[in-house]
């Protein structure tokens, strides 16, 4: 008898059970290995060892900061394809300098700066990592240094060492500070660009590039004031810890010429007759010195050492010697540009940051609040919520204390003022207090080379405000009224903090820009000092004695994110991008990525009422 063909119906379904069933068996053994994998990461202790005689190799990649850009999945995807744009903490450093400074098993410290980017202006976050360097010195320690080129900033750092090593083909490039921008108006004219600009304020230059071609003689006087003040801070700190003077740094920077004549025409030889550097060799020097200090090691015929981050690792959480536990001070870092609504590390949320604060608030066993600045500014909307939520902190019965580090300016000095004391840096930029706003229209461009023109109709004037259209009448003098309303807030909020006249403010004000240690003579902070000054200043306060806690108020983690960070973690440990996926110093001195930088900032202008405090300070 023939047998019956199964009707095809059948036959799809069949084949859709099986394509069932086979996506369960995949599911099911990728969660399996993703848990074993978990497993397995939590059972192992990949802790590094710190060898039983080291030396500590502290070296920084890119620039120090108070705060990582962005949130840590996203710096860990970043990392794995090699896309991450290189940065370290300066609690780090600090927290590793000073935990090695009473670790019996390191017995000397070594700057490596090869990696170390450029501070700009900023010294904070320098001063406080060589102050930690000074207290590991302190136990008799030795410090080494060593760069192929010593720019200003390395430099800087490199001073604290005890022996500062060059190779005969490098350098010591002491440059200096300067200020120098970028001016649109030729270009904005040329393509009938119209760049409409609200400011109050003689000295709030941040938006001249719009409006000019070069600098204002307002402007000129107030760099080059401060600048002038950074680089005396910048000269007397070297010199003191070169025990010459600084008269003769300026002199072999003035005769830099003359000496490389003197020379040959070898830097290096200059650097070390002028008594910027020890010694002048090849690497193979270093190390001989390094190998006496710490032992020789038979796998690699080096010296021990360990790198700060593995030495960190290795400490787990003993890292610095304080109590984690108990009443203490909460330090929240401010870190970035202020912007309206829920933002990443690295910027300031009128959302995110607020909710730190309020964490604070509401923490009991946070008696005193420590809110570490190092921003330009930003949303004056962003700038005064935050304000808000730090004056409730107070009324709460608990001091904030502002320590502003590499810059506090308008909107980052805005936020100081709901504060019982500040602290600032010697070297921090402040003031800033003013306003802007800026609204381009590009209607004659797209007519002129595109042949389009917007036109329509509205209920009310306000209706028809947009960038592809000539701004309405009145609508300048509506922003410029806004603006000059945020202004007096702003002159308001200060006078009352500091206990000055809305007139002495505003004599001070007009969105000048001043070093910390002007900002103190004209009463805008209090101390000079560190953020360690700063915590031991909030302790007293509260009345915490000596004995306190000292907690970072972070966003944390959910479940997922944590789950995902131990996986990139994992993965990153086995996995390593190949290539230099840096960008080549051509491109990085393009026009094009310059203007795409420029876009950028633009772009995150998200103030609801388009005014800013901001004193657009990149360096």
């Amino acid at each position: 008898m023939e047998k019956k063909k199964a009707p095809l119906v059948e036959v799809v379904f069949a084949v859709g059970r099986g394509i069932d069933i086979s996506r369960r068996i995949v599911l099911n053994l990728l969660f399996l290995f993703i848990l074993v994998l978990l497993l397995v990461a939590m059972a192992a202790d990949p802790r590094p060892q710190v060898p039983r005689t080291t030396v500590l190799v502290v070296a920084p990649e890119g620039r120090i900061v108070e705060q990582l850009t962005g949130d840590p999945t996203t710096r860990a995807i970043q990392k794995l394809t090699g896309g991450e744009v290189p940065e370290t903490l300066a609690k780090d450093l600090i927290d590793a300098i000073l935990a090695a400074r009473d670790d019996e098993r390191v017995k000397a410290l070594l700057l490596d700066l090869d990696g170390m980017g450029p501070a700009g202006w900023g010294l904070s976050k320098l001063q406080d990592v060589k102050a930690a360097v000074n207290e590991f010195k302190a136990s008799g320690k030795p410090v080494l240094a060593t760069a192929d080129i010593y720019e200003t900033s390395r430099y800087f750092l490199a001073t604290a060492a005890d022996e500062i090593y060059l190779h005969p083909m490098g350098a010591v490039v002491l440059d200096g500070y300067s200020r120098f921008r970028t001016y649109y108006k030729k270009g904005l004219d040329k393509y009938q660009v119209d760049w409409h600009v609200f400011k109050v304020g003689d000295y709030k230059s941040a938006v001249e590039p719009y409006e000019r071609t070069d600098m204002s003689e307002e402007a000129r006087t107030a760099n080059l004031g401060f600048l002038r003040d950074l680089w005396g801070s910048y000269l007397e700190d070297v010199a003191g810890s070169r025990n010459t003077t600084r008269e003769a740094i300026e002199d072999s920077i003035l005769r830099l010429n003359d000496l490389l004549r003197e020379a040959g025409g070898q830097a290096a030889e200059v650097a070390l007759r002028v008594g910027l550097v020890d010694h002048v060799g090849d690497r193979d020097a270093l190390r001989d010195r390094l190998i006496e200090l710490a032992g020789e090691s038979g796998v690699t015929h080096s010296y021990h050492r360990i790198d700060f981050p593995d030495y960190l690792e290795a400490l787990g959480t003993d890292r610095t010697p304080r109590k984690s536990y108990g009443d203490g001070v909460g330090v929240i870092v401010a870190k970035g540009e202020i912007l309206y609504g829920d933002q990443p590390p690295g910027t300031i949320g009128s959302e995110s940051t607020a909710a730190l604060v309020r964490k604070a608030r509401h923490n009991q066993r946070v008696k005193a609040l420590v809110l570490r600045v190092d921003s330009g500014g930003g949303s004056a909307f962003a700038s005064e919520v935050i304000r808000r939520e730090l004056e409730l902190v107070r009324k709460a019965g608990k001091p904030v204390v502002v320590s502003m580090g590499t810059l506090a300016a308008s909107g980052g000095y805005w936020i100081s003022t709901a504060s019982d004391e500040i602290w600032a840096n010697p070297n921090t930029i402040t003031g800033s207090i003013g306003a802007f706003a800026m609204f381009p229209t590009f209607q004659k461009p797209l007519d002129e080379y595109l042949g389009m023109r917007v036109d329509g109709v509205g209920t009310t004037w306000l209706a028809g405000i947009r960038p592809d259209r000539e701004l309405p009448e009145g609508a300048g003098e509506m922003i410029q009224q806004m603006l000059e309303r945020t202004y007096q807030d702003f002159l308001r909020q200060v006078s009352e903090a500091r206990g000055m006249t809305t007139d002495e403010v505003h004599a001070i004000g007009q969105g000048r820009v001043w070093s910390g240690i002007d900002a103190h003579g004209h009463g805008l902070v209090d101390q000079l000092g560190g953020l360690s000054d700063a915590i031991a200043s909030a302790a007293q306060l509260a009345g915490l004695g000596d004995d306190y806690a000292v907690r970072y108020i972070e966003k944390e983690l959910d479940f997922e994110d944590r789950v995902m960070l131990a996986l990139l973690d994992d993965v990153s440990a086995w996995y390593r991008p190949s290539g230099d996926s840096s960008s080549s110093p051509l491109l990085q001195d393009s026009l094009m990525a310059f203007l795409s930088r420029q876009a950028e900032i633009l772009s995150r202008f998200n103030d609801p009422n388009g005014i800013y405090a901001d004193c657009l300070c990149d360096f």
